[in-house]
């Protein structure tokens, strides 16, 4: 049964996030426009976009955060599971070239350990262009399964989009006075090889991966739309045993899966670069709230980190695009969320000295009447919102 604090804590409106946060000690920022978006930066957790809204101060608060682990004040081993809704992390997650397990150890849960680059120590704030764009920056050298140290430069910059540019990157039109309510916001995230050896396929290619956390119910649906002429499976579907078929469907006529987000039974899946595309998203049928992803693609010959947790024979085959339900990870253990996750990775960056790549990864939720969100849905995930509402 839930609490009255944790019903409170899912209702909480943009502004009430905001305070939240500063009173447990953050000093997050807002970026903001005339139309009433809001995105909301914690540079105390590595500049992550912790929510956004579409509708000012007072409108309902898209992320989702982790309000017990923040209450409690206390860090947590392994991962410190703080929400948002667009994070930096880098893979793969596991492999010989993994950065999350000391060197030489068995890939199990108990070794398993989120850096702190990217679970808790703080970015630098480097600049900011009024209302509407953040600037962050950090370093560090982590030392792979395999022995093999990198210095690693990161960057990252915030920027929340104005309605033409939501429009733009979208490929939208819309009548002069659509009644949808938008946000938009655009995180453009560098990575450069601040060492003096270059990364190979003996020492390991790192790969910016970006994952957004969101609030679950029995009326979501992860919606990912994938390659219908490309060979080999549609999905990696087994990450964590594999996921029942009426929590994951697969409509091979229109090239789209849909993946049940009720943050109560643990899955993941993961499309490979024959089968991603380069929109994901889902529709939120209690809210009526369609959430969008966006990710700058690589080229066709890009390899990808490959994130499973074993000695891999294939290291530079991994997905391209992942989505994962929350629930409880084993036996005894308590969910992290719930919440669920629309994710994209860069190519495997095979640096020289000096070198950078850049991953763009963009989030929009768009509120409204249904016809209008149809509009959006169709020329983004191939489908419409009665689609969506079929397979819930």
């Amino acid at each position: 049964m839930a609490t009255e604090s944790s019903i409170h804590d899912t209702e909480k409106t943009l502004i009430g996030d905001v305070r939240f946060l500063q009173e447990h000690g953050l000093q997050p920022v807002v970026l903001k426009n005339k139309t009433g978006a809001r995105v909301v930066v914690s540079p105390e957790y590595q500049g992550r976009v912790m929510t956004s809204t579409m509708d000012g101060d007072d409108g309902y608060s898209c992320g989702w955060i982790n309000y017990k682990l923040i209450r409690s004040g206390r860090k947590t081993p392994h991962i410190n599971a703080y929400g948002g809704e667009d994070r930096f992390w880098l893979g793969p997650e596991g492999g010989q070239f993994s950065i999350y397990f000391p060197k030489g150890a068995e890939f199990t849960f108990e070794n398993w350990q989120v850096p702190a680059i990217f679970d808790t120590e703080p970015w630098k704030i480097t600049g900011r262009d009024s209302d509407r764009e953040l600037l962050l920056e950090s370093e560090f050298a982590p030392v792979d399964w395999s022995g093999n140290r990198k210095q690693i430069r990161l960057k990252r910059r915030v920027r929340l989009l104005s309605a033409e540019e939501v429009s733009e990157a979208l490929g939208t039109t819309g009548p002069a006075a659509s009644p949808l309510k938008a946000v938009g916001c655009t995180t453009a995230n560098t990575m450069t090889n601040a060492g003096t050896d270059a990364w190979t396929r003996k020492t390991g290619a790192m790969s910016i991966w970006m994952l957004g956390m969101f609030k679950p119910s029995p009326e979501t649906v992860i919606v990912v739309p994938f390659n219908r002429n490309a060979e080999g499976p549609v999905v990696k579907d087994d990450y964590f045993g594999k996921i029942p078929a009426d929590r994951l469907k697969i409509d091979h006529e229109k090239g789209v899966l849909y993946f049940c987000a009720d943050g109560d039974n643990r899955g993941k899946i993961g499309l490979n670069k024959q089968r991603a595309r380069e929109f994901l998203g889902s529709y939120d049928a209690e809210h009526n709230i369609l959430t969008i992803v966006k990710y700058t693609p690589g080229k066709p010959d890009s390899e990808y980190a490959n994130a499973a947790w074993e000695i891999q024979k294939e290291p530079f085959t991994g997905d391209v695009v992942n989505a994962y339900n929350d629930g409880i990870p084993g036996p005894g253990l308590e969910k992290m969320g719930p919440f669920y996750e629309l994710e994209s990775s860069s190519p495997a960056a095979f640096l020289k000295p000096g070198e950078s790549m850049t991953h763009i990864h963009s989030t929009f939720h768009f509120s409204g009447p249904k016809e209008e969100l149809d509009r959006i849905a169709r020329k983004t995930l191939g489908v419409s919102i009665g689609d969506i509402l079929a397979e819930r």
